[in-house]
């Protein structure tokens, strides 16, 4: 009987990668407490009469244009995920996460955290899952470049990875894609450096994204919320120690299981059943309609 494995650090739904976080111990939703005394927060600090309000959309595609003709980079990632338990109470668990991407065939995140620590390698030829903490893997043999094996780990295994997609050509169209709203906050540091500070809302979530002001327009932070789910958790990430010309070996790319890892298999996602037609009355032949 094949073991399932599966991707436990930040399974993102969104651009970035980011499915709906599942609460644990939850029965259901806590009842509403009641609500104080509302005050009013400081609005967002607008650009001067003299400025002109950058466009969200376009600062994000000016990001996603940068990285996608990146031919290789590598960076750091401080992230945090909350999980909701019974009584609407939320636990926050870090994840500390190195990634490096080689265009067109090659990724590399690595992640070590509190509930669980996981490696993704993919080679041009395979993408393969390793759990350290339980000593086995998972392998997909998919041919073709990082956007193509991606899809079809989603596709076929329902697997996705936080963070994967910065490293995707189709960023942009994951990242706006079912967008009812966009706001350009303001122009805010992260870390001591200034960010362009972007929001943007679906009808499941609403995210925000820091992107590096300047001529290196990198992702610097990204928050997600899950609006839908009880208790509205979030996911947090941390981006630093941006290298655009990494010394990247060809062998950091190569997975070579460690002694005594157990191969095991991905568990397909189950096709939905197409649904049989209804019979009906015979129509009549002849004519055009």
């Amino acid at each position: 009987m094949s073991k399932k494995i599966t991707w436990g650090w930040c399974i993102l739904a969104v651009f970035l990668l980011v499915a709906p976080v599942a609460g644990f111990g939850q029965e259901k939703a806590p009842p509403a407490a009641a609500a104080p005394q509302a005050t009013s927060a400081p609005a967002p600090t607008a650009p001067s009469a003299k400025e002109a309000v950058p466009d969200p959309k376009e600062v994000l595609r000016q990001c996603c244009d940068f990285l996608k003709n990146q031919p290789q980079f590598s960076f750091k990632a401080e992230v945090t995920n909350d999980r909701v338990y019974l009584g609407g109470k939320k636990l926050q668990f870090g994840q500390e996460v190195k990634a490096a991407f080689r265009r067109p065939d090659k990724l590399r995140i690595d992640g070590e955290g509190d509930l669980d620590s996981k490696l993704l390698i993919f080679d041009g030829k395979a993408l393969t899952l390793y759990d350290k903490n339980k000593n086995h893997y998972a392998s997909i043999e998919v041919a073709g470049d990082i956007d193509t094996a991606l899809d079809k780990a989603y596709k076929d295994y329902g697997l996705k990875v936080g963070l994967a997609d910065l490293g995707s050509a189709q960023l942009c169209n994951h990242a706006g894609k079912n967008l009812v709203n966009a706001l350009y906050v303001g122009l805010h540091k992260v870390q001591g450096v200034p960010c362009h500070h972007l929001a943007f809302d679906r009808k499941d979530i609403h995210y925000q994204i820091w992107i590096e002001a300047g001529d290196k327009p990198v992702v610097r932070k990204i928050v997600i919320t899950q609006k839908m789910l009880p208790g509205s958790p979030q996911w947090t990430a941390y981006l630093s120690d941006w290298n655009l010309a990494p010394a990247l070996a060809d062998d950091l790319f190569v997975f070579t299981p460690p002694a005594g890892a157990q191969k095991i298999k991905f568990m397909p996602v189950k096709k939905a059943e197409t649904p049989v037609p209804k019979k009906g009355k015979a129509k009549k032949q002849g004519g055009q309609s």
